[in-house]
Protein backbone atom coordinates (compact mmCIF):
# COMPACT_ATOMS: atom_id res chain seq x y z
CA UNK A 1 0.00 0.00 0.00
CA UNK A 2 2.92 2.39 0.66
CA UNK A 3 4.06 2.14 -2.97
CA UNK A 4 0.56 3.09 -4.09
CA UNK A 5 0.68 6.31 -2.08
CA UNK A 6 4.02 7.32 -3.53
CA UNK A 7 2.98 6.68 -7.11
CA UNK A 8 -0.09 8.85 -7.20
CA UNK A 9 1.09 12.05 -5.56
CA UNK A 10 3.27 14.70 -7.15
CA UNK A 11 7.01 14.07 -7.34
CA UNK A 12 9.01 15.23 -4.37
CA UNK A 13 11.90 14.18 -2.15
CA UNK A 14 11.37 11.04 -0.10
CA UNK A 15 11.70 12.74 3.27
CA UNK A 16 10.64 16.18 4.42
CA UNK A 17 8.06 18.74 3.54
CA UNK A 18 7.99 18.54 -0.25
CA UNK A 19 10.91 20.83 -1.02
CA UNK A 20 14.24 20.04 -2.60
CA UNK A 21 17.22 20.49 -0.35
CA UNK A 22 20.48 22.29 -0.82
CA UNK A 23 19.51 25.26 -2.97
CA UNK A 24 19.59 27.78 -0.14
CA UNK A 25 22.77 26.32 1.34
CA UNK A 26 24.47 26.64 -2.04
CA UNK A 27 23.40 30.27 -2.59
CA UNK A 28 21.04 29.45 -5.41
CA UNK A 29 17.61 30.99 -5.84
CA UNK A 30 15.01 32.13 -8.33
CA UNK A 31 15.22 35.57 -9.85
CA UNK A 32 13.99 37.21 -13.05
CA UNK A 33 16.86 35.63 -14.96
CA UNK A 34 16.16 32.12 -13.71
CA UNK A 35 17.86 29.93 -11.12
CA UNK A 36 20.93 31.94 -10.14
CA UNK A 37 22.91 33.59 -7.36
CA UNK A 38 24.08 37.10 -6.50
CA UNK A 39 27.67 38.09 -5.89
CA UNK A 40 28.09 40.88 -3.33
CA UNK A 41 31.59 42.33 -3.21
CA UNK A 42 33.57 44.75 -1.09
CA UNK A 43 36.25 46.65 -3.02
CA UNK A 44 38.97 49.15 -2.32
CA UNK A 45 39.04 52.63 -3.87
CA UNK A 46 40.72 51.29 -7.03
CA UNK A 47 38.00 48.74 -7.72
CA UNK A 48 40.01 45.70 -6.59
CA UNK A 49 37.96 43.08 -4.71
CA UNK A 50 38.54 42.54 -0.99
CA UNK A 51 35.87 39.98 -0.21
CA UNK A 52 32.71 38.30 -1.49
CA UNK A 53 29.38 37.15 -0.10
CA UNK A 54 27.09 34.88 -2.15
CA UNK A 55 23.31 34.86 -1.77
CA UNK A 56 20.41 33.39 -3.70
CA UNK A 57 19.09 35.25 -6.72
CA UNK A 58 15.89 36.35 -4.97
CA UNK A 59 17.62 37.56 -1.78
CA UNK A 60 17.67 41.24 -0.94
CA UNK A 61 20.92 43.17 -0.85
CA UNK A 62 20.32 43.94 2.83
CA UNK A 63 21.17 40.36 3.76
CA UNK A 64 24.76 40.77 2.59
CA UNK A 65 25.37 44.34 3.75
CA UNK A 66 26.43 43.61 7.32
CA UNK A 67 28.56 40.53 6.54
CA UNK A 68 30.42 42.58 3.92
CA UNK A 69 31.18 45.27 6.47
CA UNK A 70 32.46 42.65 8.94
CA UNK A 71 35.28 41.55 6.61
CA UNK A 72 38.42 42.13 8.71
CA UNK A 73 40.12 44.96 6.83
CA UNK A 74 40.58 48.64 7.56
CA UNK A 75 37.37 50.65 7.83
CA UNK A 76 36.77 52.99 4.89
CA UNK A 77 35.99 56.68 5.22
CA UNK A 78 33.05 56.41 2.82
CA UNK A 79 30.97 53.60 1.36
CA UNK A 80 29.66 53.73 -2.20
CA UNK A 81 26.69 51.44 -2.82
CA UNK A 82 23.69 51.21 -5.13
CA UNK A 83 20.01 51.67 -4.28
CA UNK A 84 19.67 48.09 -3.11
CA UNK A 85 21.60 48.93 0.06
CA UNK A 86 19.50 52.01 0.90
CA UNK A 87 17.99 51.46 4.34
CA UNK A 88 17.81 53.51 7.51
CA UNK A 89 19.24 50.79 9.73
CA UNK A 90 22.23 50.19 7.45
CA UNK A 91 22.89 53.93 7.11
CA UNK A 92 22.81 54.35 10.89
CA UNK A 93 25.21 51.45 11.45
CA UNK A 94 27.64 53.00 8.95
CA UNK A 95 27.46 56.40 10.64
CA UNK A 96 28.05 54.81 14.06
CA UNK A 97 31.22 53.21 12.66
CA UNK A 98 32.35 56.58 11.28
CA UNK A 99 31.71 55.68 7.64
CA UNK A 100 29.97 58.18 5.36
CA UNK A 101 27.22 56.40 3.35
CA UNK A 102 27.08 57.51 -0.29
CA UNK A 103 23.98 55.63 -1.37
CA UNK A 104 21.30 57.08 -3.68
CA UNK A 105 17.75 56.93 -2.29
CA UNK A 106 15.19 54.44 -3.51
CA UNK A 107 12.35 55.86 -5.54
CA UNK A 108 9.76 55.05 -2.85
CA UNK A 109 11.66 56.62 0.04
CA UNK A 110 9.51 59.12 1.96
CA UNK A 111 12.37 61.39 3.00
CA UNK A 112 15.04 61.06 0.30
CA UNK A 113 18.62 61.63 1.36
CA UNK A 114 20.79 63.06 -1.39
CA UNK A 115 24.34 61.71 -1.49
CA UNK A 116 27.40 63.42 -2.92
CA UNK A 117 26.81 62.47 -6.55
CA UNK A 118 30.32 63.61 -7.50
CA UNK A 119 31.78 60.93 -5.27
CA UNK A 120 29.10 58.44 -6.35
CA UNK A 121 30.44 58.57 -9.93
CA UNK A 122 33.45 56.56 -8.74
CA UNK A 123 31.15 53.57 -8.24
CA UNK A 124 31.71 52.67 -11.89
CA UNK A 125 35.00 51.10 -10.75
CA UNK A 126 32.99 48.49 -8.89
CA UNK A 127 30.84 47.81 -11.94
CA UNK A 128 33.96 47.47 -14.10
CA UNK A 129 35.38 45.02 -11.54
CA UNK A 130 32.25 42.86 -11.89
CA UNK A 131 32.61 43.06 -15.67
CA UNK A 132 36.20 41.85 -15.47
CA UNK A 133 35.24 39.02 -13.14
CA UNK A 134 32.46 37.91 -15.44
CA UNK A 135 34.80 37.72 -18.41
CA UNK A 136 35.58 34.28 -16.98
CA UNK A 137 32.79 32.15 -18.38
CA UNK A 138 32.68 29.89 -15.35
CA UNK A 139 31.79 32.85 -13.13
CA UNK A 140 29.36 34.49 -15.54
CA UNK A 141 27.27 31.35 -15.95
CA UNK A 142 27.90 29.60 -12.58
CA UNK A 143 28.50 26.06 -13.68
CA UNK A 144 29.47 25.04 -10.13
CA UNK A 145 26.82 23.51 -7.95
CA UNK A 146 28.40 24.09 -4.54
CA UNK A 147 29.24 27.38 -2.90
CA UNK A 148 32.75 26.24 -2.05
CA UNK A 149 33.79 25.55 -5.63
CA UNK A 150 32.12 28.70 -6.99
CA UNK A 151 33.74 30.91 -4.33
CA UNK A 152 37.08 29.26 -5.04
CA UNK A 153 36.95 30.20 -8.72
CA UNK A 154 35.66 33.65 -7.79
CA UNK A 155 38.72 34.11 -5.57
CA UNK A 156 41.00 32.89 -8.38
CA UNK A 157 39.49 35.46 -10.74
CA UNK A 158 39.94 38.16 -8.08
CA UNK A 159 43.58 37.11 -7.68
CA UNK A 160 44.09 37.66 -11.40
CA UNK A 161 42.82 41.22 -10.98
CA UNK A 162 45.13 41.83 -8.01
CA UNK A 163 48.18 40.43 -9.83
CA UNK A 164 47.86 43.08 -12.52
CA UNK A 165 48.44 45.78 -9.89
CA UNK A 166 51.68 44.11 -8.72
CA UNK A 167 53.25 43.52 -12.14
CA UNK A 168 55.66 46.22 -13.41
CA UNK A 169 55.39 48.34 -10.24
CA UNK A 170 59.17 48.77 -9.91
Amino acid sequence: MAAHDRQHFRSRPRLGSGRKRGACANALGRSRGGFTSKIHARCDNQGLPLGFILTGGEASDYTAAEPLMEIPIAAPKALLADKGYDGDRFRESLLIRGILPIIPPRSNRKVPEHPDYRRYRDRNRVERMFGKLKQQRRIATRYDKTVLSFESFLNLAATRLWLKSFVNTV
